[in-house]
């Protein structure tokens, strides 16, 4: 909720009328308690060999462009495996933020097929990409909304494929069940896509959908690697969703410091909802708590722990 709706509802409730400089101050010294917690949160994220990552945009009011708004991004990290969600705002979406803070990360990053992950994965070895099969499967929707029937065909094998995870999930060897039954399905697509490539134009929706599904089939191959390795990277998109109802509220940030102490907020946040934790009980207890705290006690601190 943006500081202004904030103060109208203490206003309206308390019939207390507080100045927005006094809430943004309360908010940044709330954000320097909690800097400690949101490093140790970064640290406990990038232990784990298998993340999801994504990127979004959000409005920054920049002092060196007067009545203008610069793109920055929010970054995001998700441990599957954790229930650990880390937001961090960059001012771009080139490869120097991400590859900052995965410099030690090493294991299998599952992502859409934006180049910069590309980028990252060549120059650092002990990355391996995975795939995201829902992203493949939207190329083909898409086709098939533009009126190209045999996008049908691709969304069927993609639909099986998903109907056999939620058997694989209920089963005692799953692994074995996504080699034998759902990798032959996505090979199989890849065989029709091979066939079908040259009779359909390239710069078409259904020839792009063939295009991408292509590009991305060494990463989609990895996910059937691991049974810990997610079909998409649905989970993440849903951390992501509050950024989004977030910027229809507030439209920017202030500054590209209150763009990162929202990227802390919702790295907390997204990470209590992860758990299914109260958000507001957990930042009411850790902000009277954690400065007591000693370092090696920090990750006692952190939602699920």
């Amino acid at each position: 909720m943006p500081f202004y709706r904030q103060i109208a509802q203490i206003e309206r409730d308390y019939r207390w009328t507080v100045a927005s400089s006094t809430v943004g101050n309360w908010f940044n010294q709330a954000c320097e308690l909690l800097e400690p917690l949101y490093q140790c949160l970064r640290e406990e994220v990038l232990k784990s060999d298998y993340l999801q990552a994504d990127e979004s945009p959000i409005k920054v009011l920049d002092s060196d462009k007067p009545r203008a708004t610069h793109q920055g991004y929010q970054w995001v990290y998700h441990s599957p495996e954790q229930g650990l969600v880390l937001f961090d705002y960059r001012k771009g979406r080139g490869k120097a933020g991400p590859e900052n803070i995965l410099e030690e990360f090493t294991g299998i990053l599952q992502c859409d097929g934006w180049q910069v992950y590309d980028k990252i994965a060549k120059n650092k070895p002990s990355i391996k990409l995975a795939g995201c099969l829902a992203h493949v499967r939207r190329k083909f929707f898409e086709a098939q909304k533009q009126g190209f029937p045999q996008a049908d065909y691709a969304l069927k094998k993609i639909k099986e494929i998903y109907l056999d995870q939620r058997d694989a999930e209920k089963a005692a060897e799953p692994q074995n069940l996504r080699i034998e039954k759902m990798l032959p399905l996505l090979k199989q697509l890849r065989e029709w896509v091979d066939q079908q490539a040259i009779t359909v134009l390239p710069k078409s929706t259904l020839g792009k959908a063939m295009s991408y599904f292509v590009n991305q089939y060494p990463k989609l191959l990895t996910i059937f690697e691991d049974q810990r390795i997610e079909l998409d990277n649905n989970l993440i998109e849903n951390k992501i969703r509050p950024l989004a109802l977030g910027r229809k509220n507030y439209l920017f940030a202030g500054s590209h410091p209150a763009a990162q102490r929202i990227a802390m907020m919702y790295s907390f946040f997204a990470s209590c909802k992860a758990h299914d934790l109260n958000p507001f009980e957990w930042l009411k207890f850790t902000l009277e708590n954690v400065q007591l705290a000693k370092p090696s006690q920090l990750k006692q601190y952190l939602p699920g722990k």
